[in-house]
């Protein structure tokens, strides 16, 4: 599959997600089924983790939740409310652990001691707890601020509004999960379509009255924020739980070692039907806090956590064609046209080839019977093909060598791997291919980018067609008369799109470099160019200096980085674009925030082995206390730290500078001194 269809495909992968998150937490409602939610999601992070330049703001691995309804008060979470990784194997497991152990510089040989928790599958909430009563509930929300939905879980009798006993903290966040037994279920399944929505839409009732007619229940787990908490592990906090008076799941296990793991996951996976109410997975966790505080986050997930998904659901399917998709970036993405079938509850009309060299190694042809798998998050994919049933006169696939502009595709050859990438692309052309230019006004006027309300993927298409727009900067000088008179369009839909587009015409200049759709610059790179060069007259200057290796200098960007820049730079439409748009928007410059942290102002970079201490867990200790990491050591460089076995080029290269060099011992000094 080619990088631009790998990228088209994953940004519509992205669309639905957000879509259907949207319809979840803020209507209370769902057009497709939790498990086709969850298997969406899956594809999404499988194709991440495949595809290392796939980054995007609304990603799963990046968002918890969705944004509070405007209907409640919002209010910040003192603790960001995390989501969670997924396993789906015990090959996942066994990463994950080794993962803990590279962080925690530690041999593999030891054996992890887990709480392993059912995962129940409700709504999460936050209940706020001072001098032991209950002041406060919260939504997930985004995960860094919710909604104030208080009086509704007032009316739940499985919350304890005041706590007595003597050990119960100061302060706390008592985070659960709120649920509706499949028993209870069944007295009010007319009026929704499954638990979960049933409790989502009763938590967000305006009237705490119509929620208390809900049988609700609720079962703790986590805490949050946290004043006067005195426990060790995960597993004394949930007995903790209890003694309060909260419900806990009896499910609970403390588990070591990943063969326990697997043998309790196929246990309860085996029971799941005999329990009353609905789980999806099991969710484990480090039970030594000290550790878990140790191995800290990433993006918005625990490192010391992960939920293991439930297995995945099969079905059999018939191949009625075989669509290429060009994406933004020129990838050519081949996605199976199959006869609708049911999987897990949900129609699955559409599977994902992958890329070419898939194609080949299954031998998978239009015609074909095949088996579809929708394994936990992951989209519907092709799993194998049963060639018994392959009639005589089905021809092998041949999948295009030209894109649909008419260029010729082309497979990258990879320096690193030493071979040619598995996707097939259109040239990276920009705006110059058809198919590309539609998917990079998508990109422009998407959610993280400009977020224009009222345009979206339907609309692009449509005003692309009638020749409205070609361009981003057609999309400022619109004629607004010509699209009153299309169907479904009046003075008031106008009006409303004229609004949102004139209000959008300041941006931040990060958004505005993430929305010019350059590959391999996401959301997250686009922070840190914009954060290292402030405006975007330093960028167009980089520019017409062919000083583009300044970027090196930026840590999280490499050559690979620098290179599409580059190409970006040499397309003359893509000049013309940005010329255009810097004539008509005001690109707000980067702020520099102030920091307070200990190391606040200050430059590291790492050379050599730390003893006891991964790179990453240096870097995260840096980051935590403000202080920034570069890739490279030049004049601006603060501090190198040398552990064992240094690069001797950098630490010449460091004193010939006057940059300070310390050992490991000296770093901890400084810490703990700042």
């Amino acid at each position: 599959m080619e990088k631009e269809e790998i990228i088209k495909l994953y940004k519509e992968k992205i669309k639905r997600y957000t879509y259907n998150n949207f319809l979840y937490f803020e209507k209370s409602t769902q057009e497709i089924s939790d498990a086709e939610f969850d298997a969406l999601k899956k594809e999404i992070l499988k194709l991440e983790k495949d595809y290392a330049f796939l980054k995007h703001k609304d990603s799963p691995s990046k968002n918890v939740g969705f944004k509070p309804s405007k209907n409640f008060k919002k209010v910040l979470h003192k603790v960001p409310m995390l989501s969670l990784a997924n396993a789906f194997s015990e090959e996942d497991l066994k990463n994950f652990e080794k993962k803990i152990f590279n962080f925690l510089d530690q041999k593999q040989d030891k054996i992890l001691e887990y709480s392993a928790e059912p995962k129940i599958d409700g709504i999460s909430a936050s209940l706020t707890y001072k001098k032991g009563k209950f002041i406060q509930g919260l939504s997930r929300g985004d995960g860094k601020q919710g909604e104030d939905i208080t009086s509704n879980l007032l009316t739940i009798k499985d919350i304890p509004k005041f706590i007595t006993s003597k050990d119960f903290p100061k302060e706390i966040d008592i985070r659960g999960e709120v649920f509706i037994k499949n028993s209870d279920f069944k007295k009010i399944k007319d009026n929704f379509a499954n638990p979960r929505n049933a409790a989502s839409g009763s938590l967000r009732q305006k009237n705490p009255s119509d929620t208390k007619k809900i049988p609700l229940k609720f079962i703790a787990y986590t805490y949050g924020y946290e004043k006067g908490l005195e426990v060790s592990t995960q597993s004394e906090f949930l007995g903790k739980l209890k003694k309060w008076g909260f419900k806990i799941n009896p499910q609970n296990k403390v588990i070591s070692g990943i063969k326990d793991l697997m043998s309790n996951y196929k246990d309860i996976e085996n029971k799941r039907e005999e329990l009353d109410f609905d789980i999806d997975g099991i969710v484990y966790k480090i039970n030594n806090l000290s550790v878990q505080k140790r191995l800290g986050n990433v993006a918005n997930a625990p490192r010391w956590a992960i939920a293991h998904k439930f297995s995945a659901n099969k079905s059999i399917s018939k191949i009625l064609n075989i669509d290429i998709q060009v994406g933004r970036t020129g990838a050519l993405t081949p996605v199976a046209k199959i006869k609708p079938v049911k999987i897990g509850g949900v129609v699955v009309s559409n599977a994902t080839l992958h890329n070419e060299d898939e194609i080949v190694r299954k031998d998978i042809r239009v015609g074909d019977t095949v088996t579809i798998e929708r394994a936990g998050d992951v989209i519907p994919h092709v799993v194998s093909v049963d060639k018994d049933k392959r009639a005589k006169d089905i021809k092998k696939f041949v999948f295009p060598t030209k894109c649909p502009c008419g260029f010729k595709t082309v497979k990258e050859f990879n320096k690193i791997t030493k071979k040619f990438d598995a996707v097939r692309r259109c040239p990276d052309r920009g705006f110059d291919c058809d198919k590309m230019a539609i998917e990079k006004l998508k990109h422009f006027v998407s959610k993280e980018a400009f977020n224009i309300d009222g345009l979206g993927k339907k609309i692009v298409e449509q005003f692309w067609e009638l020749k409205l727009i070609k361009l981003p900067q057609d999309i400022f000088s619109l004629d607004y008369s010509k699209i009153e008179k299309l169907d479904g369009w009046g003075k008031l839909s106008v009006a409303n799109l004229r609004y949102s587009i004139n209000e959008k015409k300041i941006i931040p200049l990060e958004k505005f470099i993430y929305s010019l759709g350059i590959r391999h610059i996401g959301l997250e790179n686009a922070k840190l160019i914009s954060k290292h060069l402030k405006k975007l007259s330093n960028l167009i200057n980089l520019s017409k200096k062919n000083n583009f290796q300044e970027l090196l200098n930026v840590d999280g960007i490499g050559e690979t980085q620098i290179n599409s820049i580059k190409n970006f730079f040499s397309n003359d439409t893509n000049l013309t674009v940005l010329d255009e748009l810097g004539k008509i928007l005001t690109i707000r410059n980067q702020i520099e925030t102030k920091k307070t942290g200990l190391l606040s102002n200050k430059t590291f970079m790492l050379t050599g082995k730390l003893d006891g201490m991964s790179r990453a867990e240096a870097k995260s200790l840096i980051e935590l206390n403000s202080g920034s990491i570069v890739s490279n050591i030049s004049k601006k460089l603060d501090f190198l730290i040398a552990g064992q076995k240094p690069t001797k080029r950098k630490v010449d290269m460091a004193l010939a500078l006057n940059v300070k060099v310390l050992s490991q011992e000296e770093w901890n000094k400084l810490l703990k001194k700042t």
